[in-house]
């Protein structure tokens, strides 16, 4: 694969590859680096045996790489006639060393391998055990592209650096540690005329990675912007052209490019740069080994051999001076990762103990004095108090941002009330086991979710023990029968991500169905009818009305048609109760339901 090619690939953020420039990007940085090490430690100490066996390789394998140019030096002298010995033994014991050397990267490669991937299999199971026993609260108060980040980018940063960077910097520090040793050893004045050359190699990387962080930043930056105006113009491209924005729009993606571009090429050329600069410097090494150890020979203090090898261990001590600055940023952000993975299993899972819910015939929901609020300060809920009678259904309406879904969500123990109590037959929600709860409630959002599996996989969802009879009944109850056998492989059919392979409307029957087949004793609709057409939503209706019969049920809804029906009807407004009681009863009172009601039927707007 071509250069130009591997560095199309880093900019499609493909795992493992990186560009010339990108190694020298701005790592990011962790807040305690060395708390976090230490537990990134503990996941090495449970792969102890694989550890001790890689870093055994590595010490082999740099002895190997020391000890060869020895043998070259060995050889050679004995060509030269400044050394006894048998040239044979000395070039295939040279063989077998370089072999030796070739084996170990193999194994180096394997072993750190199948470390990191172990380590990060690990470290992956207990995010995501840990991110499913999280409370509602964390999810809906953080990014979930972030949570998306820490289980993919910061896990896949850790894999590399454990599997590359490590072994490099455990070897690379060896190999210089050895290599000084021998150089100082063989000729101590040639190894500090060797060393020089260090200085120019530490100066020239400062001075072109500077300029290459620089300028990749503002180039990651510009990038971004540009995949910013592309999504927008892709997925509002009808209201791009309805108000005749394509010229504005144009010269706004060509002013970004024209900054892409100039970014790009400066990057590219220090990054450039820093290849030819680092083997300019290191042929200066070569040099000055040339001349001054051939007037060290000359004078009688270094064989010719010796001049041999220590061109062979300059090569070797700058080469790993070079790997450990790149290592550097990449430990860098592979620590700041960590600490972030570490920032979530460190959060307070959803408690997870209580009692069981008691089994009755009946079921009662009593909201008594409930206060809630997701900001301090700033209450959503206010002293709310209602009775949900066994058997009846309670809609609950009002404005956007009444506070309807908090009280559905309240009942769920998606949060915790501040105040007052919840009660399901007397029973406080409170010391019921959440599992316990949710197993007897099944609720129907606005915001349809399907999983990638089959329709009866979906379907069976909140009950895998449901018989392909229950399956079948809940299917024509929900009016969603005729569309499954539509579908390529009927029940067996995959569904896309998120159900993507199927309407809207066609999504919100299959769930409507799935909470039929659950068959809870608390039936929750929130807006379960608003993506489906008017007489679709009639036959759903009808459906409701069966499998509502006998089941405490709360129904949320903003077209009041389809609440008319309702035992009691509950009116709120900024977290209160504003007004209850029947459709006909609420109309007559001609208040705020009827404000409502009259709003959607005048012919007003909505």
């Amino acid at each position: 694969m071509s250069m130009e090619q591997n560095q199309k690939l880093a900019e499609r953020n493909i795992p493992g590859m990186m560009s010339r420039h990108e190694r020298f990007a701005e790592p990011e940085h962790a807040d305690n680096i060395g708390a976090t090490i230490r537990r990134i430690s503990t996941y090495f100490i449970r792969e102890r045996t694989l550890v001790i066996c890689m870093l055994g390789i590595v010490i082999f394998g740099t002895l190997c790489g020391i000890y060869a140019p020895s043998l070259q030096s060995s050889a050679v002298d004995i060509i030269a006639g400044e050394k006894t010995g048998t040239l044979s033994q000395t070039l295939i014991l040279m063989l077998s060393v370089y072999l030796l050397y070739s084996g170990y990267r193999l194994l180096q490669g394997l072993f750190s391998a199948r470390l990191s991937q172990n380590v990060v299999k690990r470290m992956r199971e207990e995010l995501f055990g840990k991110i499913m026993g999280l409370p509602i609260r964390y999810l809906d108060t953080h990014s979930h592209g972030d949570v998306m980040s820490r289980m993919t980018n910061d896990i896949e940063n850790i894999s590399t650096t454990v599997s590359q960077s490590l072994p490099s910097l455990f070897s690379g520090v060896l190999t210089i540690i050895g290599t000084v040793s021998i150089m100082l050893w063989y000729c101590w004045q040639l190894a500090l005329l060797s060393f020089a050359t260090v200085l120019l190699t530490f100066l020239a990387t400062k001075i072109l990675s500077g300029k290459v962080r620089r300028f990749s930043r503002k180039r990651q930056m510009l990038l971004g912007q540009l995949n910013g105006t592309v999504e927008e113009m892709v997925s509002g491209y009808r209201t791009v052209v309805a108000y005749n924005h394509q010229d504005i729009t144009t010269d706004d993606f060509c002013s970004t490019a024209d900054s892409l571009t100039k970014a790009g090429i400066k990057t590219d050329i220090f990054s450039g740069v820093m290849g030819p600069v680092m083997n300019c410097i290191g042929n200066i090494g070569f040099v000055m080994i040339a001349v001054f150890g051939g007037y060290f020979s000359v004078n009688g203090l270094i064989s010719v051999g010796v001049i041999s090898a220590f061109i062979v261990y300059a090569k070797q001590f700058s080469g790993p001076i070079n790997e450990i600055t790149q290592i550097y940023g990449q430990l860098q952000t592979a620590i700041a990762g960590a600490e972030r993975v570490f920032a979530v299993l460190d959060e307070t899972e959803e408690e997870g103990c209580g009692e069981e819910l008691a089994k009755e015939e009946k079921t009662t929901v009593t909201f008594k004095n409930v206060c809630f609020s997701y900001e301090p300060k700033t209450p959503v809920i206010k002293d709310f108090t209602l009775t949900v009678p066994a058997g009846k259904k309670v809609a609950l309406v009002g404005a956007t941002g009444s506070g309807k879904t908090t009280v559905v969500n309240l009942l769920m123990r998606f949060y915790e009330i501040e105040s007052g109590e919840i009660r399901i037959n007397g029973q406080n929600i409170k010391d019921v086991a959440k599992a316990s709860l949710r197993q007897n409630v099944a609720i129907v959002l606005q915001d349809t979710v399907l999983f990638s599996d089959t329709v009866r996989s979906n379907l069976k969802y909140g009950n895998d023990a449901a018989t392909d009879k229950q399956l079948t009944a809940a299917v024509e109850m929900s009016q969603c029968g005729e569309m499954i056998d539509l579908l390529p492989q009927g029940y067996d059919t995959v569904l896309a991500g998120s159900g993507a392979n199927i309407s809207q409307g066609q999504r919100q029957l299959l769930a409507i169905a799935r909470a039929f087949i659950a068959d809870p004793k608390i039936l929750i609709l929130d807006e379960a009818t608003s993506n489906v057409d008017t007489r679709t939503e009639k036959a759903i209706q009808d459906a409701m009305q069966r499998i509502m019969q006998g089941r405490t049920s709360i129904v949320i809804a903003h077209r009041l048609s389809t609440i008319r029906d309702s035992d009691l009807i509950v009116v709120m407004e900024h977290g209160e109760i504003v007004e209850s009681g029947s459709h006909e009863t609420l109309l007559a009172k001609k208040g705020k339901y009827h404000d409502l009601y009259m709003t959607q039927y005048a012919g007003f707007a909505t």
